[in-house]
């Protein structure tokens, strides 16, 4: 059976790879700095609302030193502000045809790999992680950890895609081909907008009404771009069941994949691919995203100011949205 090469060992690639090498698939994980040494010197351990859970496999600093074969399978992994180099290092290390599974978060990812490789690969990520400490990641979903909805892009599917969601039920994750998978992930998307306001709010902080703001003004702009949605759990009550978010005995969540990023310094956010996505289709199409444009702003500002979750208020907020 063909390797699965997990570029970016965070949250969503550490919890895949661990479930994947326990279910008896050959992993190798591309990494950096802490994590690549906590893995290489002990593996991952995954924790979940189940119990603890751990894997060992090979990982290597970059493409380059992966040895690719003309038969792996490439799963992104990395946040999309990181996917144009992650990109151009692939290619330089001799990717062509190999299928590329975007398992990222946004809608830009995919056009971006477009450019380099003929088969790109569309996934929506439900997989409550976080990753804040190298050599462990912490998954909150249960009973079952993830599920994904797999579909070529810019749409229809193979048998590529088919072969992977049995790999990946295998491993435990509910999954679906989606002949239309940008139309979910564009639902995940809007999902996404609230992620800064946890960030910047922090998570005990009720942001619903900031969210819902950006939701409308996002749908606006979509409808008036023409791009259709769907909620990537509204037709599927089963899956939906399968997959809660439940506390780990010991762990008190961080929050979003965006308040990871500020909680442990990474130094960048996806912000600007999220929010930054509705004000890009904003301009595009003459209507005014003055919440998402606010927001993008105020991310790029917690990051130059090394800022952790929770550094503005909800009355600057308020008074930033005129709500």
């Amino acid at each position: 059976m063909s390797r699965i090469v997990i570029l970016g060992v965070g949250a969503v690639g550490g919890t895949l790879a661990v479930a994947l090498a326990e279910a008896g698939e050959e992993v190798l994980g591309i990494a950096r700095g802490a994590q690549l040494e906590a893995i290489r010197a002990g593996g991952l351990t995954l924790r979940t609302p189940e119990g603890t859970r751990h894997a060992e496999f090979p990982c290597v600093a970059s493409p380059a030193e992966a040895q690719l074969r003309a038969d792996d399978v490439i799963f992104l992994c990395v946040k999309t502000q990181h996917t144009e180099a992650a990109l151009m290092q692939l290619r330089d290390a001799g990717l062509q045809d190999q299928h590329v599974f975007c398992f990222q978060n946004g809608v830009e990812n995919e056009r971006l790999a477009l450019r380099y490789f003929p088969n790109v690969h569309g996934v929506t990520v439900m997989l409550p992680a976080d990753f804040v400490q190298p050599g462990e990641v912490v998954c909150y979903g249960a009973p079952c950890i993830g599920s994904f909805d797999i579909g070529r892009f810019p749409s229809g599917f193979d048998a590529a895609d088919s072969a992977l969601v049995a790999r990946l039920e295998a491993a435990g994750f509910p999954s679906a081909t989606r002949a239309a998978v940008m139309e979910r992930k564009y639902g995940k998307l809007l999902m996404n907008l609230g992620n800064i306001v946890g960030a910047a709010l922090g998570e005990e902080v009720d942001g619903k009404a900031v969210t819902a703001a950006l939701k409308a003004e996002a749908e606006a702009v979509m409808a008036k771009a023409g791009i259709a949605w769907s909620d990537p759990a509204e037709d599927d009550d089963k899956r939906a069941a399968q997959l809660q978010i439940v506390e780990v005995p010991g762990v008190t969540r961080v929050g979003s994949s965006t308040a990871q990023s500020l909680a442990r310094g990474a130094g960048s956010v996806e912000t600007d691919y999220l929010n930054g996505e509705v004000s890009l289709l904003g301009r595009l199409h003459g209507v005014p995203t003055p919440g998402n444009d606010w927001f993008t702003a105020q991310a790029a500002r917690l990051v130059r100011e090394g800022a952790v979750p929770g550094a503005v208020t909800l009355s600057e907020v308020e008074a930033a949205l005129g709500l």
